[in-house]
């Protein structure tokens, strides 16, 4: 391997995890190249909810101003019934602060940021991994194309579902989410809601974020069993109870099955996120369910941590056992706290309702005060 590539970070994934990486990378300096499957960036047209931190993580990178030019601040979350009733609410810029408070973008805002003044040279679409070898003093993935490329570091920053990950670690595959098996995603003309709003039913949960030009994010999830998929009936079912506003935003959703995106909820929980000089960052190393929407928000922060540890050291043999050792009790308390509120959503409604008004505040505190701190300390 050439002095020019072992001083090279190979990035997999061009999604959040893999900009980020490669953003953080650019900032001080480091060059990376970007290798991305697929040949044109989707996003499903949908939105992504960031809370404080992973604002906090943005403004490290340079976008907060951009990031406020777009979408909508989320200055309040409410938690109510499948009847409407008001179980409790968070001031949620009040907690984070003005300056980092929670916001709602479209999925393509954040991608287009993360990419924003950076060199077009550095990334290749359109050819994924098909085997990664490990060589002296770095690594070198043989493409679906045919063609080789080195460097002194390989990022895993391709998801849910990472080649990376099988070819480091064989098996061990995501596994269903705590929450539910699966969800629904939409984008739906904004019905009048002014907050990040939740309303759970027995078995069923409908999120409702104000995003931007009129329209909310809509998240779903219903226990209609693994084969179900997009089914409208089953899905007006589930929702039947639920307020008139529900059921209508869910109409208009249903009307449109193409903007209805469908998805397993699934997790990842593995032992080890890096062998030689291997390392696996968001999604791929630390799915979580979206109960406290920390997928983008790890991975972010991921990035920022690997980043600054590559810059610092010219040896980079322990650099993974490094990033994990900051990283992992970040991603162990978020996961701990993601299985406490999904058991919570699945116990009888009654309960449910006469729990939340007390543990609920108490549970959002627990859970992001810990998180107030920047990532890696």
């Amino acid at each position: 391997m050439n002095t020019e590539s072992a001083g090279r970070v190979l990035v997999a994934g061009g999604g959040i995890a893999g900009l980020a990486v490669r953003r953080a990378l650019s900032q001080r300096g480091s060059p990376s190249l970007t290798l991305e499957r697929r040949g044109v960036q989707t996003d499903a047209g949908l939105a992504i909810n960031l809370p404080g931190n992973a604002v906090h993580a943005l403004a490290q990178l340079g976008l907060l101003g951009p990031l406020r030019a777009v979408g909508s601040r989320v200055r309040r979350r409410e938690y109510r019934t499948e009847r409407d009733r008001l179980l409790f609410a968070v001031d949620e810029e009040a907690f984070w602060g003005v300056e980092t408070g929670p916001h709602c973008l479209r999925r393509a805002d954040l991608l287009r940021m993360l990419q924003a003044d950076l060199p077009p040279d550095d990334v290749r679409r359109g050819t994924g991994i098909a085997a990664i070898r490990p060589e002296p003093q770095g690594v070198a993935v043989d493409l679906e194309d045919g063609s080789t490329e080195a460097g002194g570091l390989l990022v895993g920053a391709d998801g849910v579902h990472s080649t990376v990950r099988r070819g480091l670690f064989g098996g061990g595959g995501p596994g269903a989410a705590v929450l539910a098996t699966q969800s629904w995603r939409f984008m739906t003309p904004n019905p009048g809601v002014d907050a990040w709003t939740l309303w759970a039913g027995a078995g069923a949960l409908f999120l409702l974020i104000p995003v931007d030009r009129g329209e909310a994010y809509g998240w779903v999830s219903a226990g209609l069993g693994p084969d179900a998929g997009a089914d409208p009936a089953a899905l007006r079912a589930a929702f039947a109870p639920f307020p008139r506003l529900v059921r209508d935003t869910l109409d208009a959703a249903l009307s449109r099955p193409a903007a209805i995106y469908h998805s397993p909820l699934e997790e990842v929980r593995i032992p080890a996120w890096t062998r030689d000089r291997t390392v696996l960052v968001g999604d791929a190393a630390h799915a979580t369910a979206p109960v406290w929407a920390q997928g983008a928000a790890l991975a972010l922060e991921d990035a920022l941590v690997l980043a600054g540890l590559l810059s610092g050291r010219a040896d980079w043999d322990r650099i993974g056992a490094e990033y994990e050792r900051l990283r992992r009790p970040r991603v162990a308390h978020v996961q701990t706290m993601t299985d406490r509120l999904s058991r919570t959503a699945r116990i009888p409604s009654w309960a449910r309702n006469l729990l939340l008004p007390k543990i609920g505040p108490r549970s959002y505190r627990a859970t992001y005060g810990p998180l107030r701190a920047p990532a890696g300390v």
